[in-house]
């Protein structure tokens, strides 16, 4: 099991060419799920779990694991196809999401596939699955479909949008909003999108959403064609990992537009800290910031309006 992951070092030099790496796995016999190889740490046969009192009722138990102890969640359990029965092959994927690591329990894994973001696409609207997932692609010939795992996690620990009293100048804020100047989010997962939009429209700063970087360099293309981009959009907040463009790459054509190479940008992903710190100087980000913080999100806001009404 433990040559199923290779390591980091090798998988990094895929990110900034909008490439990535999924893991394959199952939650039952027919369909084939996924999940980005960059957020798994380690991969594992189901070990003995330990109950807790009152648990979510997707929460299986929790393992003790080179001296942390980690909730197993059940993913089928989690996206509505119910639990997973525990075999031979039951496996835990052990993730880091948000500066938190958790293990997820899956019926089996199959493989690490190599992939393109233009080869991911986002999933088709509708009810029913759909609703956990992030995006979709195909593998050999099949759909795999690739989980919300950030939804999933704030169904059982719902993340907070409110700022902290003190956090912010409000007479700064004040400028900023009256400003009229937008923030363009653009992140895959629905459950990013609202936790950014409620954060910053509180502030009484506008908001506009895209779900991948195509979509969002695409409206900034649009308003740089009306206006000075400066002139209507305070900055960026995007994710890495999205379907069709990546953060990363998007990031890269901005910087290589000269109507938009002068956006403030601002990395906003659950991935590792210090890699994306390094990635932030690669492709030109002005700043990074870890996921579900709504201090952190004021905190960047605030310091990009000191640049310009400080």
């Amino acid at each position: 099991m433990s040559g199923v992951l290779h390591n980091v070092d090798s998988r990094t030099k895929l990110v900034g060419q909008n490439r990535l790496e999924l893991l394959l796995f199952s939650l039952n016999k027919r369909q084939a799920f996924a999940i980005n190889v960059f957020k798994i740490q380690e991969v594992m046969r189901l070990p003995a779990l330990t109950q807790i009192p009152d648990a979510h009722p997707v929460v299986r138990g929790v393992t003790h694991l080179r001296g942390h102890t980690l909730p197993v969640v059940d993913l089928s359990h989690a996206i509505g196809m119910g639990p997973i029965e525990d075999t031979a092959e039951s496996t835990i994927i052990v993730t880091e999401y948000n500066r938190t690591v958790q293990a997820f329990l899956v019926a089996g894994v199959e493989r690490i596939v190599n992939m393109n973001w233009e080869e991911i696409l986002p999933p088709p609207n509708g009810a029913g699955r759909s609703h956990y997932l992030t995006a979709i692609t195909k593998v050999d010939n099949k759909i795999v479909e690739i989980i919300d795992v950030e939804k999933v996690l704030a169904e059982i620990v719902p993340y907070q949008t409110d700022v902290s009293a003190g956090v912010l100048d409000d007479d700064l804020i004040g400028r900023t909003a009256a400003s009229g100047l937008k923030v363009l989010s653009v992140d895959d997962s629905s459950v990013a999108r609202q936790q950014i939009k409620d954060t910053i429209t509180s502030l009484g700063i506008e908001v506009v959403t895209a779900n991948n970087g195509l979509i969002g360099l695409q409206y900034l293309k649009s308003l740089s064609a009306e206006a000075p981009i400066n002139s209507q959009v305070l900055m960026v907040i995007t994710d890495a990992e999205m379907p069709t463009m990546d953060g990363y790459k998007m990031t890269t054509e901005i910087r290589s537009d000269p109507e938009l190479k002068d956006l403030y940008v601002v990395l906003h992903t659950s991935l590792s800290g210090s890699f994306n710190e390094a990635m932030v100087k690669k492709v030109g980000c002005n700043a990074f910031l870890s996921k579900f913080q709504p201090d952190g999100l004021a905190a960047a806001v605030q310091e990009r309006a000191k640049q310009l009404f400080g």
